[in-house]
């Protein structure tokens, strides 16, 4: 551990900055996990693109579709390869407390620099707040790692702020990936200033939280890695003429990546979020792989769309 539980949140606001990815887990042909495939990417989006961050083993990355002993593995490899240049958050989120909990631990023990934890499915609970306390309060009491909430409507519900402001109180919650409508994000981040990073994985309203919220995170989803490459890297241009209160070159810079965006809206299949970025990705060079079942994988017409929409949006390869 690189600071104890009391020095968490002073340790986040320092280090938890700038533009972390989610990463994708690339399965094999018999689907496993592809180690070295992960390796590759990893080593790409940190040396070649210079993404800040890492969010491990979350939903992009199908976690649950994934064993416990995977899970582990999964963590491992991220912080070794991310060791001293980019900061590592993995989710440790699962229904079962007890294997959030343990994957908690493995976490802190393996040199993780943070862990998520999404608000648990709560079958027949309408009075959530206490829950929803006691249950970020056992992790905290538990672990010395700086913890990140996570909401977002999988959960069946949406966090309140006035819930979410209360959790951050405890010492070890640092930060929040708030998948919600933007008035709820501003509601808590007005509520709570600086105790916490907040953030959201919505790359359209980065630059504006930036502008008008002074928010100095994005935690985070695919975009990082999705609209750049090595040669084409216009998220982090306006990111950093954003930060540096140039916001007007920043808006000029960000808009001139939506035929990107439009380009992915327009050709990803319904119902196929995940295979659809794994291709994104390997046309872009990066390793994609399988996805797993449940998730859906692509049949060649589609493959063909989104190929040609690439082809088209002005991308740098």
């Amino acid at each position: 551990m690189k600071y104890t539980k009391h020095q968490a949140k002073e340790y986040a606001r320092d280090n938890m900055k700038g533009i972390w990815a989610a990463a994708l887990n690339p399965f094999n042909a018999d689907m496993s996990l592809d180690q070295a495939g992960l390796r590759s990417n990893i080593r790409h989006w940190i040396d070649d693109l210079d993404i800040q961050g890492l969010f491990i083993a979350g939903k992009q990355g199908e976690f649950f579709s994934m064993s416990l002993a995977e899970r582990k593995r999964n963590f491992e490899i991220a912080v070794e390869e991310c060791a001293g240049k980019a900061g590592v958050i993995v989710s440790v989120s699962d229904q079962n407390m007890n294997t959030a909990l343990e994957l908690a631990h493995h976490a802190q023990n393996c040199g993780a620099d943070y862990v998520v934890l999404h608000a648990p499915v709560l079958s027949f609970v309408h009075d959530r707040s206490e829950v929803l306390y006691q249950y970020y309060k056992t992790f905290c009491d538990q672990l010395d790692i700086g913890i990140a909430m996570w909401s977002h409507p999988d959960s069946g519900y949406l966090m309140h702020p006035g819930e979410c402001a209360r959790i951050a109180e405890l010492p070890n919650i640092v930060a929040i990936k708030y998948s919600v409508p933007r008035e709820m994000y501003v509601q808590l981040h007005q509520m709570i200033g600086d105790k916490i990073q907040v953030s959201t994985s919505l790359e359209d309203d980065w630059l504006d939280n930036i502008e008008q919220l002074g928010w100095q995170l994005y935690l985070c989803s695919s975009p990082p890695y999705q609209l750049q490459t090595i040669n084409d890297q216009r998220m982090n241009e306006y990111t950093r003429l954003a930060f540096a209160g140039k916001f007007d070159q920043a808006r000029k810079v960000r808009d001139s990546l939506n035929p990107v965006r439009e380009a992915m809206k327009r050709t990803r299949p319904p119902g196929k979020p995940t295979a659809f970025g794994k291709y994104w990705q390997e046309l872009l060079g990066q390793v994609g792989g399988h996805v797993r079942a449940p998730m859906l994988g692509l049949n060649d017409a589609e493959k063909t769309i989104i190929r040609d929409g690439l082809d088209q949006c002005g991308l740098k390869l």
